[in-house]
C-alpha cells in the first residue's frame, strides 16, 4: 500500500483546529458532564479532549477539531481505528454471533489457532491460549498459572514495571499512582533493577545495565540466602512501557532466560503493549531469540475491540484442572473476528506494516534528534514504540518540571496532535501510533511537537 493510499484512511484534514478556543464549548459541556458522572480512577478522565469520531490515525471532537493521534489509544489501535475491513468484520459477525459465553466457538477456536502461528520460537505450533478480556486480566491468570504448574508462590518483576491494576498484577507493577493507598498487596513479590541504562543506579564503567540487570536475577534465582528460594516466574517487558519506553539489549533477556533455566523459574513476556507488530517484529522477545514459557497479549490484538491473553506452552497448560479459571465475556465472537481481521492486516505483505513500523521508527528517531532542543536528553525505542525523555539538564538529567510538561502538552493538544507521556517521572512523551500512520501525518505531528520543544 503507498502512501496515498493509507492517507486514505484517516482525516484528510489532520491537523486542524476550528475551535476559537481549546477544548470547544462542545468539549469543555463534555468533560463537565463526565467530571459529575465517571471515576476518574482511569488514566485519561483529566486530559482535555473528548473523542466523538475516529479513522485511521486521526480523531474529531464534538467541536469539528481534527487532531493527529500519536498514542493509538495507549498502542492499541494498531491498523489504525475503524479499518475498512475490520468494521467489515464487525458488520459480518455481530448478524451471526456475539457473546457465546465459554462453550466452543468458531471463530474463537480459529483465532487461538491462528496465535498458535505466530507466537515467537519456543511457543509457535505448540502452545495454549487462555484468552481474556484486558492486560490486566491476562496477567492475573499468569500469575495464577505459574504458581500452579511450578508448585511455587514467588513472582519477581521490574523497577518501572507495568503489568496492570488489580490484585496480582498491581503488586507487579510499580508506580505510585497505582500502589498508594491500595495496599497490602499479594505476598511473594521480589522486585529486580530494569536495565534502563539512561537511569541505572549502579556503575556501568566494566559491564552493561543489562548484564548487571540480568546477573542479578541470576544471583537471586540460583544464590543461597537471598530469600528467593519459591520462584514460580520472572515476569518481563521486553521493552518497558510505563516505565519510559525502554528498550534493553537482547542480553538481558538471554541472561534471564538462562537463569530462570538453571532454577527452574519459568520465564513471562508481558507483551501487551509491545506486541502486535510494534516494535518492528510480531512480538518484541523476537529481538533477543529468547523463547519464552508465557506470554500475555492485549492491546494491539484487539483493536477496536477488547482482546487480551496467555499463551503458554502446552505441556504447561495441561497441568491447569478443567474449569478452574472461568471468564465469561472473554473471546466472544465479535472479538475473535476482529482479532483475526487485524492480524491478516498485519501480516498481509503488500502492506508490510510491520517491516514498515521499524524503518519509519528509525527514520522518527533520526528526526527528533534532529530537533536538537536543549530539552530532550535521549530518544530510544524500537519501531513505533519510541520514547522521548525530557530533561531540565542534560548533564544532570534532571526531569522536565511539571510545569514545563503541562505548557508542551497543551501546545501540542491545542495545535491538533495527540500525545500521551509516560516514565518515572512522567517526563517521557511517548511516540507510539497505529503502524498504518502515513510519512505525511508522523512528520506533521513531529513538526508540531519540535515548535512546542521551542516555547518551553
Amino acid at each position: 500500500m503507498n502512501e496515498t493510499e493509507l492517507e486514505s484512511l484517516s482525516f484528510p484534514d489532520a491537523p486542524k483546529m476550528v475551535s476559537a478556543t481549546f477544548p470547544g464549548p462542545k468539549a469543555l459541556e463534555a468533560l463537565a458532564l463526565s467530571a459529575r458522572t465517571e471515576s476518574m480512577a482511569r488514566g485519561g478522565g483529566r486530559m482535555p479532549v473528548v473523542m466523538d469520531r475516529a479513522f485511521g490515525v486521526t480523531i474529531k471532537d464534538p467541536d469539528g477539531n481534527t487532531f493527529i493521534d500519536l498514542s493509538a489509544g495507549v498502542g492499541v489501535s494498531s491498523v489504525g481505528r475503524c479499518h475498512p475491513k475490520v468494521v467489515e468484520a464487525i458488520r459480518q459477525q455481530s448478524e451471526v454471533l456475539m457473546h457465546a459465553m465459554e462453550v466452543n466457538s468458531t471463530k474463537r477456536t480459529e483465532l487461538a489457532a491462528k496465535i498458535s502461528e505466530i507466537m515467537p520460537e519456543g511457543l509457535r505450533g505448540d502452545c495454549i491460549t487462555f484468552f481474556a478480556q484486558s492486560g490486566s486480566d491476562a496477567l492475573e491468570a499468569a500469575v495464577k498459572f505459574a504458581k500452579r504448574v511450578t508448585g511455587r508462590h514467588q513472582i519477581i518483576a521490574f523497577h518501572g514495571g507495568y503489568h496492570g491494576v488489580w490484585n496480582a498484577s498491581n503488586a507487579l507493577t510499580t508506580g505510585t499512582a497505582y500502589r498508594k493507598g491500595y495496599g497490602p498487596f499479594m505476598g511473594g513479590v521480589i522486585h529486580a533493577p530494569y536495565p534502563y541504562a539512561y537511569r541505572f543506579p549502579f556503575d556501568t564503567t566494566h559491564k552493561s545495565a543489562e548484564q548487571i540487570a540480568g546477573e542479578y536475577v541470576d544471583y537471586l534465582l540460583n544464590t543461597p540466602y537471598t530469600a528467593a528460594d519459591d520462584v514460580a516466574a520472572v515476569i518481563v517487558e521486553p521493552v518497558q512501557g510505563e516505565g519510559g519506553y525502554v528498550p534493553p539489549s537482547p542480553e538481558f533477556l538471554q541472561l534471564l532466560r538462562k537463569a530462570c533455566d538453571k532454577s527452574g523459574a519459568l520465564l513471562i513476556v508481558d507483551e501487551v503493549q509491545s506486541g502486535a507488530g510494534r516494535t518492528g517484529k510480531m512480538w518484541a522477545v523476537e529481538h533477543s531469540g529468547v523463547k519464552p514459557d508465557m506470554l500475555t497479549f492485549g492491546k494491539g490484538m484487539g483493536g477496536d475491540v477488547p482482546m487480551a491473553g496467555l499463551v503458554m506452552r502446552s505441556d504447561l497448560a495441561a497441568k491447569i484442572p478443567d474449569g478452574s479459571v472461568p471468564n465469561t465475556f472473554a473471546a466472544n465472537s465479535l472479538s475473535a473476528a476482529v482479532s483475526l481481521t487485524n492480524i491478516g492486516l498485519l501480516q498481509d505483505p503488500e502492506l508490510d506494516l510491520i517491516n514498515r513500523a521499524h524503518q519509519l521508527g528509525q527514520e522518527a528517531q533520526e528526526y527528533i534528534r534532529g530537533f536538537n532542543s536543549p530539552y530532550v536528553g535521549e530518544v530510544r525505542g524500537r519501531g513505533l514504540m519510541i520514547g522521548i525523555e525530557l530533561v531540565e539538564d542534560k548533564v544532570t538529567k534532571e526531569p522536565l518540571t511539571g510545569e514545563k510538561l503541562g505548557k508542551l502538552m497543551n501546545h501540542v493538544l491545542s495545535h491538533g496532535v495527540l500525545m500521551v507521556p509516560c516514565g518515572r517521572y512522567t517526563n517521557v512523551m511517548r511516540v507510539m501510533p497505529s503502524l498504518t500512520i502515513p510519512r505525511k501525518l508522523l512528520f506533521k505531528a513531529l513538526d508540531v511537537f519540535g515548535e512546542g520543544l521551542k516555547t518551553l
